[in-house]
């Protein structure tokens, strides 16, 4: 939103709403330096907020007189970023009422957010390209992150990376190598903490720190805000069954031979997420909202299924829209599509906006089972283990079956022990028995 300054050719832009109702955001990096010229649209800097990173698009071209903030700042909507002096011809005109106003950032908020199965690319990316080589090239994420911990400043590492992005190895490249020496204790010197040194042969000895400091920023912080909001306003509850899957695993065995899924990447959790879904069909209540300020319980006749994904900069959960609507395939196809792009650092505002109902997978780590907290804004989710081969009774019979556990954390205030149990059961009985799926797939 630029608003115009005290000078009458230079306009200050400030941080939009990006669509999240979020109040600030954490500023990444500037991808222009005082004295640079910038054009219309070309990304100027990266914001990192609760959902994504998204890339600032300059509204207005000209000369940048004044950045107003530093990588790591948190700067609130609203408050200005940049000053650049514009050029009359293609100044745009300041906002009709600057005191209440209520802009979104284009390509992101409510009018961004659409039902459709294909999706465009992602802003940040196709912003990226359109930045003129002669500006600093953006890094890539675990660049930025191995910049942060060093102390490195990007402005002065090269890129080698696509377009001249820095890239992990370039970061690892410009860390000086020195000896500098403290005192020991018995009088000698001895290589100070946190330096790189060589070894008699002349190779690097990396030495480990006493204690690491890692400020807490964007994803993590958000989403610590959100786990504390959720311990201390939701009283949940738990709930768990142990699932004969013999079943499951054969269909999915089966299924990826077929050609309707040559191609895609068939999973147990696409048919976990399709026996969820089955059960919320069955069980309404499940899908749905505490509305604290009117008193109300908001039962949501569509599903938008949450999949928490571990990336790089914290716990992403994108949610597919209108799941209920998507058959076996398309759940496949969606799922693998979604974390992908959440741990590629592409998923938008629009993806992480608006779940209604989460699943979290912790069997890719070989972990059992979990008690996962309640996402604000939902009353359920559901926590998969790992699927493992264990001795089982089958038919009165000793056999070694595929069994895993699920488990249910819950909203105490809508959601009572009984319906927890009942919707859990269903699902179970759809892996137990996933022929009857498939009338829905």
């Amino acid at each position: 939103m630029p608003e115009q300054a005290d000078d009458g050719h230079v306009l200050e832009f400030r941080l939009p709403d990006l669509g999240e109702g979020l109040a600030d955001g954490d500023l990444v990096s500037w991808s222009v330096a005082v004295g640079d010229r910038v054009e219309l649209n070309q990304t100027i800097a990266e914001v990192e907020t609760a959902k994504a990173v998204v890339a600032l698009p300059s509204p207005f071209s000209g000369v940048v007189v004044e950045l107003l903030a530093q990588p790591g700042d948190t700067v609130p909507v609203g408050a200005p970023l940049i000053r650049v002096r514009n050029d009359l011809a293609v100044q745009q005109p300041p906002a009709a009422d600057n005191t209440a106003r209520n802009d979104v950032l284009v390509g992101y908020g409510p009018e961004a957010e659409s039902t459709s199965r294909r999706r465009r690319p992602a802003p940040a990316a196709a912003m990226a390209a359109s930045t003129p080589s002669t500006h600093r090239a953006a890094a890539t994420p675990a660049a930025r992150k191995l910049a942060k911990e060093l102390g490195i400043d990007l402005w002065f590492v090269a890129g080698s990376g696509p377009e001249g992005a820095v890239t992990v190895e370039d970061v690892r490249t410009a860390v000086p190598v020195t000896t500098p020496r403290t005192p020991a204790r018995n009088g000698e010197s001895a290589p100070a903490p946190h330096t790189r040194v060589t070894d008699t042969d002349g190779g690097l000895i990396e030495p480990t720190a006493r204690e690491e400091r890692t400020p807490i920023s964007g994803i993590r912080k958000r989403t610590a805000a959100a786990m504390q909001a959720s311990s201390r306003t939701i009283p949940q509850a738990s709930t768990f069954v142990t699932v004969d899957c013999t079943a499951s695993m054969e269909l999915l065995d089966h299924l990826r031979t077929t050609k309707s899924f040559d191609g895609l990447t068939l999973t147990p959790l696409a048919l976990v997420a399709k026996a969820t879904l089955a059960a919320i069909a069955e069980y309404p209540a499940i899908n749905t909202a505490w509305d604290e300020q009117s008193q109300e319980i908001v039962t949501k006749h569509y599903v938008n299924l949450g999949i928490a994904v571990a990336a790089e900069r914290g716990l992403l959960v994108p949610n597919l829209k209108d799941a209920h609507t998507l058959s076996l395939r398309e759940l496949c196809r969606e799922i693998s599509w979604s974390a992908e792009n959440a741990r590629s650092g592409n998923a938008t505002p629009a993806d992480l906006r608006g779940g209604t109902f989460t699943i979290t997978n912790v069997g890719v780590f070989g972990v059992d089972s979990g008690v996962p907290l309640v996402n604000p804004g939902e009353a359920a989710i559901l926590c998969l283990g790992s699927i493992r081969k264990r001795p089982w009774v089958h038919r009165d019979e000793l056999a070694v079956r595929w069994v895993t556990t699920l488990g249910l954390s819950f909203d105490h205030r809508m959601i009572d022990g009984e319906l927890a149990a009942r919707f859990l059961a269903t699902t179970a009985s759809y892996l137990e028995d996933p022929l009857t799926l498939l009338s829905r797939v």
